[in-house]
């Protein structure tokens, strides 16, 4: 009983780990999260065999909605699609799922509800622990015709796994029965493992939106750039269109501040609001709400200021009608489907050039929703119905989304380089001809700021291109030190707060390279640290000549630097290392505008280092993923080879033990028979002589004696009697021959090492094979050919060699059987037709190799195929007809000549030709043993 305990045991557990390793190679080969999440649910619930398994996901406001379900039969009515309030999960029930982990075993019936914790340490579960059953709940679940269900949060980890962050409740996997239905510990466990390899195929899933949304940015950024930078002339109402389309608008403005002498600019495209009254140039942005926003910032008191704030963030509204500062604009938008506007400060150099605005349209939305309910009512007790609800909302205005919002500060930052290059334009244009010192100037700076937008967008393109960190840093400081002309350009790394070292570099060819060199501790100050965490840039013109401390001014001197410009590589609120520019062979004046430049290619430099950082930490996890797929893998089919095994072990071992008790049994009475038949043979000739004396001294006996001679046949039986006993001894000696070779066979005496005889093992083989080598009455016996070599005892285990002999050779005479009746032609004696089975021993003792003893087993049966030969000996493979092989014959008996005894196993084969097995095996283990472990 304990074993078909175990047997079901092992096969619930195999089933576990099929179904497990089904779903993680459904989620590796696959990033469609649509098909990952309904292949998963419907393998869970034909698993759990409940009557629906759904998914359930959460939204930001703490409602949900069902994105995949499976469902046995109309038992429980479908919810796919369906949304579900805040209300019916509450707050602090999320915060149990994601911060124990809680997984809810509910009986509906019994009125009881179980609380489980997974315990990430140890991947184990707490237990259930089972207590009443809220009767909200209860009546909840019993309005949906549930009685009994199981639920397991999903939650996302960070990709980082040294971060303290807390995971996400992304959702939660639901099991409704209409009928009470108990749940054990292991499934609940199996389910866990499939809601965790579920977890992970959201999470990449995720991360591919992510880059997918990113890729999506970056061309839009390249089609602006384009526009902005790479046509003849500066396309300003062309981008302006490319960025209302991206930003999913439907009108924009782009307002450029008055330059004198130049007069404001407006570029409009789409929809727009109409002119306010009271404003003589009829322009928007010179409303006094807008120049005040322009001064003072969104939300701050007004003030006589009449500077513009070169500090200002972009102003953000979701829905014009509930901003109380815009009121005295709504007659503008009043007529228009306006409703969402983003209005973005173009900035260059701290200096404000003007501002792009971006208008949205309201929407009309509709939500399908389990159950009818009062939004603005907090739910106090459980619905009553769960019929579709459908909720339709007019003018509702669309959020600004982050990515939206970051995607417009990368857009607006090549406004601002565009404009400011249209003003130099239009400040050239405006220049008197005569001066031509002034030309020249403002030409070069105009170069300048071409030959800078070239090479930030080369770079940008070079980011964009690879993640290759290498890559990028060593074209970044080729870039650089070709913009600035200038003798050196390096990359420094910090190592720890107050040390680092030079990672990248480029020069000249007469300056000497200091990649790999460090600075010295005490002479980079925390307090430096500190200010370049905080974006501070330096530019000293000369060494001499600036309050330098004298050890940062001795390390500048061995370095051979008269004049450097630093810029910090910032990532969030920690410094990465420094961009910085020397200049060695003479003091330099570093332009503003040359510290801006460089700041902004750290700023590019930043992004690379956060991609590839980000990349490394995906390909990091996807490799962890795959590894543990493969050793799932790995495992599974250790499992199931172990399982065959044992059971083929456990046969041959039961086989062994009824050969011996048979020749056991039946040895006793041969014994009997054998050692009797001696005496018997002499006492019948001593007998056959007494009558012969008779027959000599009384000739004349009684007439009837004659007649009983007469009909006995006396002289027959004098001659056969004899012959008669002599039968009997062969006999006997046969049957003692046949019951040696079954205990030869079985050896369980020599279940250990021991010196054998192979050649005695190999003829007792044969002797149990004897009945099957007269194939059938129309064939020729199979002649069996011995050449056996001189060998001595050798170190082995007897028994399983036994075995190896036994599978071999019969498979050997299953070949030479299958090719005689398979084969319509009349046999002969000759060679070419005569069915063969040759063994062949040899002693191989190679001077600078241990003695090894090598068998081989050939046969001129119908061969093996060459696209074959590499599978024969792998488990459960055989070339056999269904129901004549297990396939386990061959992988048993490579492990017992490679594993068990050190040797080797090898096929040679050649279709239509016959067959070779070659065993190997050294002559003594123990010297075998020494020698590997040496």
């Amino acid at each position: 009983m304990n074993g078909l305990e175990n047997t079901q045991q092992l096969q619930s557990q195999l089933d576990q780990q099929v179904l497990l390793h089904r779903i993680t190679n459904r989620i590796r080969q696959s990033l469609d999260l649509p098909g990952i999440l309904t292949a998963t649910v419907a393998e869970i619930r034909s698993f759990l065999g409940t009557d629906r398994i759904m998914i359930y996901e959460f939204s930001p406001d703490g409602s949900g909605e069902v994105v995949a379900e499976s469902r046995f039969g109309d038992r429980l009515p479908s919810l796919l699609g369906l949304h579900f309030p805040a209300d019916d999960i509450p707050a602090y029930t999320r915060e149990m799922y994601c911060s124990l982990r809680q997984r809810t075993i509910v009986n509906v019936a019994g009125g009881t509800i179980g609380i489980s914790h997974h315990l990430e340490e140890t991947g184990t579960s707490s237990g259930i622990d089972y207590r009443t059953l809220d009767p909200c709940h209860q009546a909840y679940l019993t309005a949906m015709g549930v009685e009994a269900s199981l639920v397991v949060p999903i939650l996302l980890h960070p990709l980082n796994p040294v971060s303290s962050e807390k995971p996400k409740l992304w959702g939660l996997l639901v099991s409704h029965h209409a009928e009470p239905q108990p749940i054990s510990e292991s499934d609940i466990h199996l389910v866990q493992l499939l809601v965790d390899q579920l977890a992970i195929a959201i999470a990449q899933a995720n991360l591919l939106s992510e880059t997918q949304q990113q890729a999506q940015q970056e061309a839009t950024i390249n089609t602006v750039v384009s526009l902005l930078h790479e046509r003849p002339t500066i396309e300003l109402l062309a981008a302006l269109e490319a960025t209302v389309k991206a930003l999913q608008g439907v009108g924009g403005r782009l307002y450029i501040q008055p330059n004198a002498p130049h007069s404001p600019e407006v570029f409009t495209w789409g929809k727009q609001p109409h002119p306010p009254a009271g404003i003589p140039s009829g322009i928007l942005e010179e409303h006094p709400l807008w120049q005040h926003w322009l001064i003072n910032g969104y939300g701050a008191s007004s003030q006589a200021n009449p500077t513009p704030n070169p500090a200002l963030s972009p102003w953000v509204i979701t829905d014009v009608y509930k901003e109380p500062q815009w009121r005295v604009l709504l007659r503008n938008f009043q007529s228009t489907p306006i409703r969402g506007i983003l209005v973005l400060p173009i900035q260059y150099r701290q200096q404000l050039l003007g501002v792009l605005t971006i208008f949205r349209d309201e929407i009309d939305t509709e939500t399908l929703w389990a159950g009818e309910f009062d939004p603005s009512v907090k739910q106090m007790m459980p619905r009553q119905s769960f019929e579709i609800w459908r909720e339709s909302k007019q003018g509702q205005a669309q959020p600004w989304t982050e990515a939206e919002l970051t995607l417009a500060k990368a857009l607006i930052h090549q406004f601002a380089m565009a404009i400011q290059q249209y003003r130099l334009y239009q400040e050239v244009q405006c220049l008197n001809l005569n001066l031509e010192e002034q030309i020249d100037e403002r030409t070069n700076q105009l170069k300048r700021a071409l030959d800078f937008a070239k090479t930030l967008e080369r770079i940008t393109d070079q980011i964009r291109r690879t993640l290759d960190l290498k890559t990028t840093l060593s074209c970044l400081v080729r870039e650089v030190r070709a913009l600035l002309d200038t003798d050196r350009v390096v990359i420094y790394q910090l190592i720890n707060q107050q040390a680092g070292e030079v990672v990248f570099e480029d020069r000249r060819d007469s300056i000497r390279s200091i990649v790999g060199m460090q600075t010295p501790e005490d002479c980079f100050p925390e307090d430096m640290v500190m200010l370049y965490r905080q974006g501070r840039m330096r530019a000293i013109c000369d060494v001499y000549n600036e309050n330098l401390a004298l050890c940062h001014q001795e390390f500048l001197e061995s370095l051979g630097v008269r004049a450097n410009l630093i810029v910090p590589i910032n990532q969030e609120l920690k410094i990465w290392g420094l961009l910085i520019a020397h200049e060695c062979t003479h003091p330099r004046n570093w332009e503003t505008e040359e510290l801006d430049i460089l700041k902004q290619l750290a700023d590019q430099a930043a992004i690379a280092i956060a991609q590839a950082e980000l990349y490394e930490q995906s390909r990091r996890a996807a490799q962890n993923e795959q590894a543990k797929a493969e050793q799932l893998t790995h495992t599974l089919n250790e499992l199931q080879k172990t399982q065959s095994q044992l059971i083929q072990t456990e046969k041959m071992l039961s086989l062994g033990r009824l050969v011996a008790g048979m020749a056991h049994e039946i040895n006793n009475p041969i014994n009997f028979i054998f050692g009797n038949l001696l005496y018997a043979s002499e006492y019948t000739q001593n007998l056959l002589n007494l009558i012969q004396l008779y027959q000599r001294y009384y000739p004349y006996p009684t007439s009837e004696i004659v007649n009983y001679i007469s009909t006995i046949e006396l002289d027959f039986i004098a001659k056969d009697l004899p012959k008669i006993l002599e039968s009997m001894q062969s006999g006997a000696d046969r049957i003692r021959q046949l019951v040696l070779s079954l205990r030869n066979f079985a050896r369980l005496d020599q279940a250990d090492l021991k010196f054998v005889d192979l050649h005695e093992g190999i003829e007792s083989t044969l002797l149990l094979l004897q009945h099957r080598l007269n194939i059938n009455s129309d064939a020729p016996e199979i002649q069996v050919k011995r050449h056996y070599g001189n060998l001595p005892p050798v170190e082995c285990y007897a028994s399983l060699l036994n075995q190896v002999f036994m599978n071999i050779l019969s498979n050997a005479i299953d070949a030479l059987a299958f090719k005689t009746q398979g084969s319509n032609q009349t046999f002969s004696t000759s060679e070419q037709t005569q069915p063969c089975l040759e063994i062949r021993t040899a002693l191989r003792d190679e001077i600078t190799a241990l003695p090894k003893i090598v068998i081989s087993i050939i046969d001129n049966g119908t061969g093996i195929p060459n696209a074959l030969l590499p599978h024969i000996f792998d488990p459960f493979f055989t070339t056999k007809p269904v129901g004549q092989g297990t396939g386990l014959g061959l992988s048993i008996s490579y492990q017992i000549i490679v594993e068990k005894h050190k040797g080797s196993l090898k096929c040679l084969s050649h279709w239509g030709l016959g067959t070779e097995f070659k065993i190997e095996i050294p002559l003594r283990q123990s010297l075998s043993d020494v020698t590997l472990n040496s």
